[in-house]
């Protein structure tokens, strides 16, 4: 076992992959910065000085104290507190939490979704492409974000605030992954139409394997590689759409913040003087959405030799 493991590293230590990695500056930037961001989210009940979600813990004469490097400031509170005297800091690592699981989790629907049609569509052709793809053609052509509005204010009129809140991230993570599939599915979809006419596939078919198993087993990790650039790029427009509809007031209740609903609840602060309510948690989540951009850039130029620069 260790020795398979050994050869595992080896081979990734010797990779093209590693070899573009380790001479990109900009992206070990970005990886270093992305994965301190997801471990300071991850570990957020740990790290916090504050629990955001104790109520018990508040107290209102706290309310918009400003960072501690402004007078008036309070040395227990980094970032300041926001309108209701939560710690800015703590609520900022709670609400990053949110918006990364938000994105990861619709981008995991929209691949199950997207890939199955893209490996579908590509694979079969036909009628069954036509269809699938005039499917896809008609989603693309609203607007994720207009779709999202309309559903989210259809299912807090119809089911009332108090429900939609209790369901509002399992809501959110279906309303933007089955918003967004038809991207990785025109993806996959291509990647297939490349792949299915090489020998290795005609083999299989020779074989008498089903083409379940072709497109599952044969086909679909050699189209691995665009399939994570633009997961990577989606992670990125999935917190921002969430981050979007929360400062609407259609995303995250207040009660149970992401890095969107924070900006929200400070933008009526934000020329009264308490400024940090809302700028600080959204240089968070400008930081966050840039890296994981850049870290999709890194891969779509490395998987491709033919964008590669160096």
């Amino acid at each position: 076992m260790k020795t398979a493991n050994l050869s595992l590293t080896q081979q990734f230590l010797t990779s093209d992959f590693w070899y573009h990695f380790k001479h990109n500056k900009v992206a070990i930037f970005s990886a270093i910065i992305f994965f301190i961001l997801v471990i300071l989210a991850l570990f957020a009940p740990l790290i916090a000085p504050f629990d955001p979600y104790n109520l018990q813990t508040l107290d209102i004469m706290d309310s918009e104290l400003p960072p501690i490097w402004q007078e008036g400031s309070d040395s227990r509170f980094l970032f300041g507190t926001d309108d209701q005297g939560r710690d800015l800091w703590s609520t900022i690592l709670y609400g990053m939490r949110v918006s990364l699981l938000i994105g990861i989790l619709a981008v995991l629907l929209q691949g199950l979704i997207g890939i199955t049609i893209g490996l579908v569509s590509g694979y079969v052709g036909g009628k069954t492409d036509s269809l699938l793809m005039r499917i896809a053609d008609v989603q693309l052509s609203f607007s994720t974000l207009m779709v999202a509005i309309i559903i989210l204010a259809i299912v807090q009129s119809a089911f009332g605030s108090d429900a939609f809140n209790k369901w509002a991230m399992v809501i959110l993570i279906l309303i933007i992954g089955l918003a967004e599939w038809p991207q990785i599915a025109r993806t996959v979809r291509s990647s297939v139409l490349a792949e299915k006419g090489k020998e290795y596939v005609d083999a299989a078919k020779v074989m008498g394997f089903g083409s379940m198993r072709i497109m599952f087993k044969h086909i679909l990790p050699n189209t691995l590689s665009p399939i994570f650039v633009i997961s990577t790029v989606q992670i990125a427009n999935a917190i921002i759409t969430e981050a979007s509809l929360s400062f609407l007031g259609l995303g995250m209740p207040v009660t149970e913040p992401s890095l969107g609903s924070l900006i929200s609840i400070g933008k009526q602060y934000l020329f009264s003087g308490a400024w940090w309510i809302t700028l600080i948690p959204g240089a968070f989540l400008v930081i966050l959405v840039m890296v994981i951009n850049l870290l999709g850039d890194f891969l779509r130029d490395t998987f491709n030799p033919k964008l590669y620069k160096g």
